[in-house]
């Protein structure tokens, strides 16, 4: 079972990782342009910017502290935190009526509870 908590736990931080780097230095601009990006119109850029810095300190959280033995609570605390941002993507593409987006962003939600409460 470590091995998968370990794969999960690879596979949601590079995913959230991705993700964050690019919301951190977004433009309103950048995001308009982008037609996968749509769900941020109506969000402050600021609130962009904290998405993407939660996600980038969730991807390192599951990561780096069962990795070097050290504050290991971080790491459930990390999948929690990232299984939120997960809730309020899902309902945010929910209203939009992005049905794909919620079915991709249901599977990161899973993954993000599994590994929490399998690091508890």
């Amino acid at each position: 079972m470590n091995a998968a908590v370990w794969v999960a736990s690879g596979v949601l931080a590079a995913m959230f990782l991705l993700s964050g780097v690019t919301k951190v230095p977004a433009t309103k601009a950048s995001l308009a342009s982008n037609p996968r990006m749509g769900w941020a119109e109506p969000f402050p850029i600021e609130l962009i910017k904290v998405i993407g810095l939660a996600e980038i300190a969730g991807a390192i959280g599951l990561i780096l502290p069962r990795l070097l033995d050290t504050a290991t609570w971080l790491a459930p605390t990390a999948a929690f935190g990232l299984a939120a941002v997960m809730t309020g993507a899902i309902l945010t593409h929910l209203r939009r009526a992005e049905y794909s987006n919620v079915a991709v962003n249901a599977v990161l939600l899973a993954l993000s509870l599994f590994v929490a409460f399998q690091r508890l």
